[in-house]
């Protein structure tokens, strides 16, 4: 498994088109739908494999599989979205997608991420992302609030 060295890593942001690019989301819960919905925003094209899904995603537009993810499910996505609440199953989907040369990200494990999702906010055509490295995404979110009100109260 591939793991960061939080302490001596540093992240390359990077902003991607994701138009009509097939994106993975295992899992479909809270965090899952969150991050789906971020996805449908850019214009992925989402498939989500969950035995069962929050009642949300029925408003989604997205194709979903009713079963457990396993680790053959990642050929042919762009991005992986590991987010179920069984942490082995997270980090076998990880790595097989490692294997498969597919950038993954998991939930509530960035040592296991090869991305990592920014606390991000949008205002036209202006486009703010605030990262911690994964060490902790509330005081990210914490200070993207902050630049947004100061956006929000300035005439940009």
């Amino acid at each position: 498994m591939y793991h960061h060295d939080s302490i001596h890593m540093t992240w390359y942001p990077i902003f991607l088109d994701l138009r009509g690019r097939k994106v993975l989301v295992a899992g479909a819960g809270k965090v899952a739908l969150r991050k789906t919905k971020g996805l449908l925003e850019a214009g992925a094209a989402v498939t989500v494999i969950a035995p069962a899904c929050d009642p949300a995603f029925d408003q989604l537009d997205v194709k979903y599989v009713s079963r457990k993810a396993r680790p053959a499910d990642v050929k042919g996505f762009a991005l992986v979205f590991a987010a179920t609440d069984d942490r082995g199953a997270n980090q076998r989907l990880a790595a097989a997608a490692l294997k498969a040369g597919i950038p993954a990200n998991v939930a509530d494990a960035p040592a296991e991420c090869t991305f990592l999702v920014p606390a991000r906010f949008a205002s036209g055509d202006i486009q703010v992302a605030v990262s911690t490295g994964g060490r902790d995404p509330r005081i990210a979110v914490k200070i993207r609030d902050a630049i947004k009100r100061a956006i929000d109260g300035s005439a940009l």
